[in-house]
């Protein structure tokens, strides 16, 4: 059987991620092949850290890309730094706070949770509760930008209560990279990780992480070995360490790693300031259009994120099939909801490259002609 090469659709993705990519995250991913040890590359990869302590707000000597998606930095943060029978108290109110939980279990870790509704933010009370409860408690969790819900927890007050009680802080910033605030060092996180696809509009397969001197000298005391190989980070910091040399870890995705430079160049050159108020206006611009269609918000005012927007389905709408309608005849992909949610929500991301005015515009247009139908 002879095969053709695959074409791809031009999608307008507005869903939960991936992105559409910068033009010139596109173009870096063509750029000639190198070895991943070749002294080139090994320069670019310690500009790819210099760029992402500017953007994780950080002077963490430990900071890297993984090359696996977020989901890999969200295991490479509790491998590391959760043992057997380390107390962990993972705040939960979404899916990927559950996601934790199982990452706690895994390790044979022991999960207190912190249970709060979808939609809404951790509850800062009910977590120095349990703190005061479980006084040993080793390790505090919990997702600052919930993907499943569009919901934003406060990472400052939750990392100064966890210091409180002598915890280290694992915070997810999957969908919080670079579209709204995250001040690693100021708010005190000491294990913060991300991903490529989201607000920095870079190819998926890729993961930030920063570990805070604290958590480097946890990973260095441990008493029983890190459960993952891949994950072990104690391997991988020769593999970025400075000085221009790298001991051999993995085959780094070259391609890919082109495109995340490219990627932070672009977050870097905009400034933290501009591509945070980007993300916001894009926000306010969907919201008013949406206003004026009725549509409710699943998220109160205060605590919604700018570039992921949960929204209820109307009463008569069918959730597939509109989702099918706007992919099919107008080529946008808006998320569905997950969990709990699913049939109930959409979510429609405005991250990156598509927090700007025209991919607004053309999401509620579309919306408009499907639900007119």
């Amino acid at each position: 059987m002879k095969y053709s090469s695959f074409q791809t659709p031009e999608r307008r993705l507005l869903g939960a991620g991936p992105t559409n990519l910068y033009p010139e995250v596109s173009e870096a991913l063509i750029r000639p092949e190198v070895g991943h040890l070749d002294p080139k590359f090994v320069e670019m990869m310690d500009e790819v850290k210099s760029m992402l302590r500017y953007l994780f707000q950080t002077k963490n000597e430990f900071t890297i890309a993984i090359s696996a998606p977020g989901s890999a930095g969200m295991e490479a943060s509790f491998v590391n730094l959760v043992e057997p029978g380390d107390k962990v108290i993972v705040c939960v109110n979404g899916l990927f706070g559950g996601r934790m939980v199982e990452n706690v279990e895994r390790i044979g870790g022991e999960a207190i949770i912190v249970d709060d509704e979808w939609g809404t933010p951790v509850s800062l009370d009910k977590l120095e509760e349990s703190l005061k409860k479980n006084p040993d408690t080793k390790v505090v969790a919990f997702v600052h930008a919930e993907t499943s819900t569009g919901v934003r927890s406060d990472a400052k007050e939750i990392a100064e209560i966890s210091k409180k009680y002598g915890c280290l802080v694992i915070a997810d910033t999957v969908t919080s990279f670079t579209g709204i605030p995250i001040l690693t060092d100021e708010w005190g996180l000491d294990a913060v990780y991300s991903g490529s696809q989201k607000c920095l509009s870079c190819v998926p397969g890729l993961s930030p992480l920063t570990f805070s001197d604290k958590a480097i000298e946890k990973i260095k005391n441990r008493n029983s070995k890190i459960q993952s190989w891949f994950l072990d980070q104690t391997l991988v910091l020769d593999y970025w360490s400075g000085q221009g040399k790298r001991s051999y870890h993995h085959t780094a995705p070259i391609n890919s790693i082109f495109a995340l430079h490219e990627a932070l160049r672009l977050a870097c050159d905009e400034t933290l300031e501009k591509l945070w108020n980007r993300h916001l206006n894009a926000h306010f611009r969907l919201k008013e259009g949406l206003d004026e269609m009725s549509f409710n918000f699943v998220v109160d005012k205060e605590y919604r994120l700018p570039q992921m927007n949960s929204i209820y389905i109307p009463d008569g709408y069918d959730d597939l099939e509109i989702r099918s309608m706007l992919l099919n005849d107008f080529n946008l992909e808006i998320g569905a909801g997950l969990g709990k949610f699913s049939g109930k929500i959409w979510r429609i991301g405005l991250m990156g490259y598509n927090a700007r005015s025209e991919s607004v515009d053309y999401c509620l247009d579309s919306l408009k002609n499907v639900l007119n139908k």
